[in-house]
């Protein structure tokens, strides 16, 4: 065992010993443990190696059949430095293709992992790639394109932290599992026999997979003993399609620490923390009280994503402070942010995002059939057009009434992803201006950018929340406009174009996607 594996468990046994023995035996009783990713740093040859596998997963007395990264579910948290090369060596077990993209990551195309980067089955594929980015948290998952939202809901997702020297000195809580704890947030639906029941059909091509259990790192509300004092959480938002609005059950105040490309300019007072799919925030919690509380995540008016339990306040994960004291502390300051550039002599970017009008009245008549006006979020079909006398029956199949094929009904630009012909060649180390607009759209989309970290200039036509402000990957375009300045430091060819997508992941795999060159 290594010393910090001794020293981690140590302090975690230790902990767990400062409880008085009716609240260790509640812990143990009353709900799982929270299960913490392992840290995977490269090894003395600067390699990581990952297997892509199906295994099984327990989720109350039903065996699951999932799948991982070197496990049964989920994956490893692979610890990485700036400025320091690895080779990851991902062999693919399953029986059908995957890639593995690597989401927030700034690296060339050819090492992206995006829909080119395809693993056949029993396959392997080596990449090599240098950090150079800030320290921040991001994340690992397949982008197999028309089939990224089955293979994530099975399971396929890891973290990636970066570390760098300016993060290090920080005093921020950086005891991995104890005072430093990921939650990778994620909603499942299972069959009556107990396995992951995805389906892509109209609806969820209109509004998204969603389900009706909330995990929290593969388990279902688990339980989390922490020193008492700063608690630090790195949230992801995993879900294929569910929005979450992130809060502690008490109200007590989350503090934002960084977003999807790292560190704030200093930390951002909230209490209740909206995420769109994809994104990561880490937040600082003050557990000193040493009272127990839950991380939820409230409801949000969202098509589809208020059918119960999601009506109501659900728990993530819950937090128990022990006697022990932590160590870590909140600071003033965090890192410096670059002012904002000239935007004047930019080159822009108009970004159309539309749904098919067809896929969105079948999609929302499919919805509300199946769920009631309930799903319907407050809108009425009235503003998605009305069926009327449409033979719907063939709806769950690839071509719905009159031929319809929702396969490739999602659009960007008024075209849908076609892999062989990026819409554009951005110029390397430039500032270019993005326009994403969702107008005349109703639906919500997560536009995550392949390559880059930017700066949001504005939301929805609206000023951007403070804890929005520094480097992010994903953005929020929801009926309005959004403005993004991006800059892309390495190029990526034809043959391994960067993705611009909709992270909601249905929306992505029928057509909500487009390649794009640097060089």
């Amino acid at each position: 065992m290594h010393r910090r594996d001794f020293l981690k468990y140590s302090a975690a046994v230790g902990a767990f010993s400062a409880l008085p023995l009716w609240s260790r035996a509640a812990l143990a009783a009353d709900r799982p443990v929270l299960p913490v990713p392992d840290l995977l740093a490269p090894d003395a040859k600067n390699s990581i190696r990952l297997t892509v596998q199906s295994g099984k997963t327990a989720f109350g007395a039903k065996s699951t059949a999932t799948w991982g990264y070197n496990g049964n579910l989920l994956g490893p948290a692979l610890q990485l430095t700036q400025g320091e090369a690895v080779t990851v060596d991902i062999y693919n077990s399953l029986a059908e293709e995957t890639t593995v993209h690597w989401h927030g990551l700034e690296v060339p195309g050819e090492v992206d992992g995006g829909p080119q980067g395809v693993i056949a089955a029993g396959e392997k594929r080596s990449v090599t790639f240098t950090p150079q980015q800030r320290a921040a948290t991001c994340w690992f998952h397949p982008h197999q394109h028309g089939k990224t939202g089955h293979q994530v809901a099975m399971g396929l997702a890891g973290l990636v932290l970066i570390e760098d020297t300016e993060s290090r000195q920080l005093m921020l809580p950086k005891q991995w599992g104890i005072d430093d704890v990921p939650l990778i947030i994620q909603d499942k639906r299972f069959s009556a026999d107990g396995q992951i029941d995805y389906k892509l059909d109209v609806m969820s091509a209109a509004v998204g997979w969603f389900g009706d259990t909330l995990l929290c790192n593969g388990a279902r509300y688990p339980q989390h003993a922490n020193p008492r004092g700063w608690l630090r959480l790195r949230l992801l938002n995993g879900c294929n399609a569910r929005t979450l609005n992130i809060a502690a059950s008490d109200n007590r105040p989350l503090y934002v620490i960084a977003s999807d490309g790292g560190l704030l300019a200093e930390p951002v007072k909230v209490t209740e923390l909206p995420m769109l799919m994809g994104e990561r925030f880490e937040v600082l919690v003050d557990t000193r009280d040493g009272k127990p509380f839950d991380i939820v995540t409230l409801p949000v008016k969202q098509m589809g994503m208020t059918v119960a339990p999601f009506d109501k306040p659900v728990p993530v994960t819950r937090i128990q402070p022990l006697r022990i004291a932590a160590s870590g502390t909140l600071p003033d300051k965090l890192v410096e942010m670059p002012p904002l550039p000239p935007l004047e002599g930019l080159t822009e970017r108009w970004l159309q995002l539309m749904m098919d009008p067809m896929l969105d009245m079948m999609g929302m008549q499919a919805l509300a059939d199946k769920y009631g006006e309930q799903a319907m979020a407050g809108m009425s079909m009235a503003g998605h057009g009305n069926m009327g006398g449409m033979n719907h029956g063939a709806m769950g199949h690839g071509q719905g009434g009159h031929g319809f094929d929702f396969h490739n009904a999602n659009k960007i630009n008024g075209k849908a992803f076609d892999m062989n012909a990026p819409a554009f060649a951005a110029v390397k180390g430039k500032y270019e201006k993005w326009t994403i607009s969702g107008e005349g759209d109703m639906m919500l989309h997560p536009f995550h950018i392949h390559g880059t970290q930017f700066r949001i200039l504005s939301e929805n036509g609206q000023p951007v929340a403070a804890h929005r402000q520094g480097w992010k990957d994903t953005v929020h375009v929801e009926g309005g406009r959004s403005e993004v300045l991006v800059r892309f430091n390495n190029a990526a060819s034809k043959e391994h174009a960067y993705m611009a997508h909709c992270h909601l992941l249905e929306h992505e795999d029928t057509g909500m996607m487009l390649g794009f060159t640097v060089a």
